[in-house]
């Protein structure tokens, strides 16, 4: 389950000798506020030379602490000032990869569950909401959303995502956070009582010609919403010269809810709603972000003897099957939630000043959606 989310996640009886007694699949519901890290990491560069492709490192093997952690140099978010140095860049590729100490189960022999607790101690079981954020050093303005996902039920993830429109358009120094909010359990008894996550992250980035000629990217809208909120309308302007119009809308729905007309399950993460999408207030698409192909992230694999051990999903190895599988409100465990893109609206390419909003309908009160929304103005 996500961050105010349900789910199961299962405590493997064939794991006993790590540990001092079994459980059965358990729910959970989680909630909190993130924590900012008063530290923040520096970037650096690798083969910078002479107009050649290099690596900026971005985060090494960072440790990102649950909310409610002791001990960890980051809790629920790192931050890490940035500096691409001057393009044009003709790509520029974020990856970024997740480990988490609950697999591969291998390992429980080396870092056991504390006496009375069924999971390693600094393992986090669950599935969790994981953003990247590019930002401006100035508090206050909206920051760009560049990754939105969810980590496996306590596995690895990979993953990667262009950013070359971005980087040719914003200024070489930037700051990038790398927000991944979770929840201990004290006990120890659905997930590890004191658990965090592994992050690393770079950026490959190779100088030369700009596939497109970005002339603006501005960010309209990054958070939550809820029932009691009223629909955002952000104001953007298309800069003069711009013959092409893009936006970006990513979203995905959380937290909890009665089992309703579109909904699969007792919560907002397993309902279908509608997302209006506006322009200068006239409606231009009526979508409904639903993902079904969660399936596909669920390889059932034997850990242990063939005629003992257990199944699970290679992609979600700490995750109940059949909550893997389900589909749920735009996201599945341990994939990255691709945006919706609009390019054919008219008024996206037309100079001056406008308007974007969007409305989900309906909307649970014990439930919200994540969402973000930038703009691109393109020239020939």
């Amino acid at each position: 389950m996500t961050a105010n989310g349900k789910g199961a996640v299962i405590f493997f009886s064939a794991l006993a000798a790590c540990s001092s007694s079994g459980a059965a699949p358990h729910d959970a519901h989680e909630g909190g506020t993130p924590v900012d890290s008063s530290d923040k990491m520096e970037a650096s560069v690798e083969d910078d030379v002479g107009g050649r492709s290099f690596t900026l490192g971005v985060l090494d093997e960072a440790r990102i602490g649950s909310d409610n952690s002791t001990g960890y140099p980051y809790v629920d978010r790192a931050v890490t000032d940035i500096d691409w140095k001057q393009g044009p860049f003709s790509s520029v590729t974020l990856i970024v990869d997740l480990k988490s100490t609950c697999y591969p189960f291998e390992q429980w022999a080396q870092n056991p569950p504390p006496i009375g607790q069924n999971w390693p101690a600094d393992c986090d079981a669950f599935d969790r909401n994981f953003s990247v954020y590019l930002e401006d050093a100035q508090p206050g303005r909206t920051p760009y959303e560049i990754v939105h996902a969810i980590t496996p039920f306590g596995g690895p993830l990979h993953l990667e995502v262009d950013i070359t429109d971005l980087a040719n358009v914003l200024p070489a120094q930037n700051r990038m956070r790398f927000e991944l909010v979770s929840f201990s359990d004290p006990q120890g008894l659905v997930t590890g009582s004191n658990g965090g996550w592994t992050v690393s992250a770079r950026i490959e980035i190779a100088p030369g010609a700009s596939p497109r000629h970005v002339l603006s990217a501005t960010a309209l809208f990054a958070g939550q919403v809820t029932a009691d909120n009223a629909p955002p309308v952000i104001d953007f302007a298309v800069p003069a010269g711009a013959t092409r119009g893009r936006i970006e809308y990513r979203t995905s729905g959380h937290g909890q809810g009665p089992v309703a007309f579109g909904c699969i399950g007792p919560a907002e993460e397993f309902c279908a709603r509608r997302h209006q999408i506006l322009v200068d207030g006239v409606s231009v698409e009526n979508i409904q972000p639903y993902r079904v192909d969660c399936p596909t992230l669920c390889t059932v694999t034997h850990y242990g003897a063939a005629d003992a051990g257990f199944d699970y999903c290679l992609e979600n190895p700490c995750g109940a099957i059949a909550s893997v599988q389900s589909a749920r409100a735009n996201w599945c465990p341990g994939s990255m939630t691709p945006p919706f893109v609009w390019e054919d609206i008219a008024a996206l390419a037309a100079p001056g000043n406008h308007s974007f909003s969007f409305q989900i309908m309906p909307l649970s009160t014990a439930g919200f959606w994540f969402a973000s929304a930038i703009y691109y103005a393109y020239a020939p």
